[in-house]
């Protein structure tokens, strides 16, 4: 083996290394992030006192959802100029929120429905993220198709807030699973190819494309455990 080719195995060994640590800290910031929104959703079900708080009134709790949202636009549109330490903090803290809000679900359905749609989404997001990681498929029409159908759900939502109806409910709630499902496979591979292109000896962009990459297939998991227990939960 001449010494060019020794050079371009340490460069691929290295590139190869790179990318591992990337998507190993993505996923270990992505179960972080669930276990502060599984711990704050069983606190808020189980403290009186923080209870009181986030169901005080509908406007604490739909204040809560718009802060949220607010912070997900932070993460997701200003992450170029936030500290390593911020983009982290406002991770946490949506996790936190989220599970606050997300509290409701205990409340709402039975503990051995939602346990099921945790241990089924979790076998199912992990099957799509493995294969989202190893094909050497394309997924960008499958991620646009993806994405067209979240904006569908969302219309459909809303509408389904104005006239209830539970085929609407149910049509919303399949399409839902499907919809993050491809999106978690197509997230997957794009930030496997992030890994890949992160730029090296820069921590402060490593660790701010880290936690995006986190909050992205942290968003695909919640989405997918809250339509399957939809789909799926028996309610109290």
């Amino acid at each position: 083996m001449n010494s060019n080719s020794k050079t371009f195995l340490g460069v691929a060994e290295k590139s190869t290394a790179l990318t591992n640590a990337y998507l190993r800290s993505v996923y270990n910031w992505m179960a972080a992030g669930l276990l502060i929104t599984a711990i704050m959703a069983y606190s808020v079900v189980t403290v009186p006192a923080l209870a009181a708080i986030v169901f005080s009134s509908k406007w604490t709790f739909y204040g809560l959802i718009i802060a949220q949202v607010a912070l997900v636009f932070t993460i997701s549109g200003a992450i170029q100029r936030l500290s390593a330490g911020a983009a982290t903090g406002i991770f946490l803290l949506y996790s936190a929120l989220n599970g606050a809000t997300l509290s409701v679900l205990l409340l709402v359905y039975t503990s051995t429905s939602v346990v099921q749609a945790f241990v089924t989404a979790s076998g199912m997001f992990v099957a799509m993220s493995l294969y989202g990681l190893i094909t050497k498929r394309d997924l960008t029409s499958i991620g646009s198709f993806c994405m067209m159908g979240l904006f569908g759900i969302i219309i459909a939502s809303i509408v389904n807030m104005i006239w209830p109806s539970t085929m609407m409910n149910f049509i919303i709630s399949c399409v839902g699973v499907v919809v993050f499902l491809g999106l978690t496979a197509y997230d997957t591979q794009r930030l496997r190819a992030m890994g890949e292109s992160a730029p090296e000896g820069d921590a402060t962009a490593m660790r701010r494309g880290v936690i995006l990459g986190a909050l992205t297939l942290y968003l695909d998991f919640i989405n997918l455990f809250i339509m399957l227990l939809r789909l799926t939960g028996d309610r109290r």
